[in-house]
């Protein structure tokens, strides 16, 4: 990998609720779940700040995400982001990371689409993508206090709606909410579209009801800039952050330069042969 991933000596030393006797606890029960594959150090951080320190809702996420990870192979192969596919995706939307975070101390994902020709829209690309961005991040910068998943929908169009998969959507919900090493904190969605009531009876039913509580669409910057202040928002938006097309440029390298990254990650599931029998 070109960008080396974050020092695990960084995130004790600015984080007093992180005891190395925690970690090494949790590596100790992965490695004694032979149908696991090896984790390291900064992955048992990553669950366990995730889970908020505690022991056994970590275990239960690691075994739901490389569970996943192997169940939902097609979501995470076939992630070299220099391959046509993968470049295809990254040309049409923009998935990035803003470079502020909110006074919470959540970090801030943003999507967008770069115009409204559904033609190019795959969702499985677009989750996969997603992925990608927020797991890069994830290791690199180390665990937040909490995510924030803002989109911009006013390239959307009904065609887009007509290709959402009900049972994908499903599916990525769960890992994201009970399986991916992060704190979920909301999803806004702002520049709202007429037919936005089909987007929420859609994910709805596979939300828990603290992400439906912090589920929120504006309508005006008014209402977004209490979760998102201006100063984190890209100066397109009317913040003091770079233009959000420099933002994704700078993400799509990054992408580019740690393929090994995900070469590696993508060697992580687990072998149910190997699975301890209750």
């Amino acid at each position: 990998m070109t960008s080396p991933l974050i020092n695990v000596k960084v995130l004790y030393d600015k984080n007093k609720c992180l005891k190395k006797e925690d970690v090494d606890s949790l590596l100790e029960w992965a490695n004694t779940e032979q149908h696991l594959p090896k984790i390291n150090e900064l992955q048992a951080i990553l669950f366990l700040h995730s889970c908020y320190y505690q022991q056994e809702l970590a275990k239960t996420t690691i075994d739901n995400f490389f569970t996943f990870k192997t169940l939902h192979s097609d979501m995470f192969t076939n992630r070299n982001p220099s391959s046509t596919s993968m470049q295809k995706i990254m040309d049409h939307s923009f998935v990035t990371v803003f470079s502020k975070k909110t006074p919470e101390g959540y970090s801030i994902i943003f999507v967008k689409f770069v115009n409204s020709n559904s033609n190019h829209f795959n969702l499985l690309d677009e989750l996969k993508y997603i992925n990608m961005v927020c797991m890069l991040h994830l290791y690199q910068e180390g665990p937040s206090d909490g995510y924030l998943i803002l989109v911009d929908m006013k390239e959307v169009t009904f065609s887009h709606i007509l290709k959402l998969r009900p049972a994908l959507v499903k599916n990525f919900l769960y890992y994201l909410q009970d399986a991916m090493p992060v704190r979920l904190k909301g999803i806004h969605f702002f520049n709202p579209i007429a037919f936005m009531d089909k987007i929420l009876s859609l994910i709805k039913p596979f939300l828990k009801k603290e992400i439906i509580d912090a589920l929120h669409i504006h309508r005006t910057f008014n209402t977004l800039i209490k979760f998102v202040p201006l100063e984190c928002l890209p100066k397109d938006y009317g913040g003091s952050e770079v233009a959000v097309v420099h933002l994704h440029e700078k993400i799509k390298n990054g992408l580019i330069e740690n393929n090994a990254f995900f070469d590696w990650e993508e060697t992580l599931t687990v072998n149910e042969n190997k699975r301890m029998k209750e």
